[in-house]
Formats: structure tokens, sequence, C-alpha cells
């Protein structure tokens, strides 16, 4: 397959999101932050809102509001890991191919200040990074999320290391029969 071709050549998760085009221009948001909720549930626990989803960028909000707040008020720090990981998370479930599962390896936080109200994470990749997600079917890739509060203030500087290895066809589990056999199912 040429670069050419796997660059415009959406996987599922773009596909997916393409679909929400059919909605009215109104309700497109709606519907997929309602779609991503239910995809990821725990972002949906927390609310945390979809603003822009494309290949190169991914950018997502979080209010603060008492369901994810800490003792002091603002948004609590696994809340604002929740924040960024979804926001890497994304941007790589948006250029891995269909064959492959993309693993969350490992990650940084460094906790800068004390965050003001709601927070804005943003995930970018770059082109080169894009292509060995496409063009490979193991690996991994480095994604600095940038969180800013409402001040503009980045309280914490994050980033994200991605896994993506080939997706295994899934196995059948053993089941016991009465008799002591074993069944595949």
């Amino acid at each position: 397959m040429s670069i050419t071709t796997a660059a415009a050549a959406p996987n599922r998760l773009q596909r997916s999101l393409a679909r929400l085009s059919e909605a009215p221009g109104f309700m497109q948001r709606w519907v997929r932050n309602i779609v991503l909720h239910r995809a990821v549930p725990f972002t949906g626990t927390a609310k945390v809102n979809f603003v822009h989803m494309a290949p190169e960028r991914v950018e997502v909000h979080l209010a603060n509001q008492r369901a994810v707040q800490n003792h002091i008020g603002s948004v609590h720090a696994s809340a604002m890991n929740l924040l960024a990981e979804t926001a890497s998370g994304m941007v790589v479930g948006m250029n891995v191919r269909d064959d492959c599962l993309p693993l969350a390896k490992s990650l940084t936080m460094d906790f800068r200040k004390r965050s003001t109200g709601a927070l804005k994470a943003v995930a970018t990749l770059s082109p080169l990074q894009q292509q060995a997600l496409r063009d490979t079917d193991k690996g991994e890739v480095n994604v600095r999320v940038i969180v800013t509060d409402e001040a503009g203030i980045e309280p914490v500087e994050c980033e994200f290391v991605w896994a993506w290895v080939p997706a295994r066809p899934r196995q059948p589990t053993p089941v016991m029969t009465p008799t002591g056999n074993q069944e595949r199912t």
C-alpha cells in the first residue's frame, strides 16, 4: 500500500465519526459526545466534551463541576489524567490501523499550578507519527498533551506513550461439559 493511499484511507474510528455528519448540523457535536461516551463510558461519567476530532488534532474539555473536583475545589488530578489520556488516546485511535490495537504504555504528569475553572486538553500528532501508525503493525509513539485552564495557564504537563500491536483474533473460551469434556464456544 502506498503512503498516499494509506493517508487517504480512513480507519474505523474516522469512518464512524464521518457518519455523524448525517445528523443535522446543530446536533452533530451532541450526537458525537453521546456516541463517544458510549464507546468509552468513563468519559460520559465525567462528562468529557469532545470538541474537535481530527487525525492530526483532538481537543476535549472538562467543566469544573462537583463530580470531578478535589478537596480545594479545582479539577481533581485523576480527572486531569482522564482528560489528557482521552485526548491522546483519541488522536492515536484516529490514526491506528484497523488491524491493530492501541495500548497506553506509560504516562508522565507534572503538576505545576492549581487549575482555575474548566480544562481543555489538546493532543496532536505530527505527519511522521501519523504515518508510522498507518504503515507499521507494531510500535510506539510519544504524545504530548497541552492542558490549559480558563485562565490560559498550563496546570499540568503531560506526555503519554502509546503502543500499538496487531489485534489478535479472539480465541474461543473452553467450557467444561457435565461429562467433563471441553467444548469451545
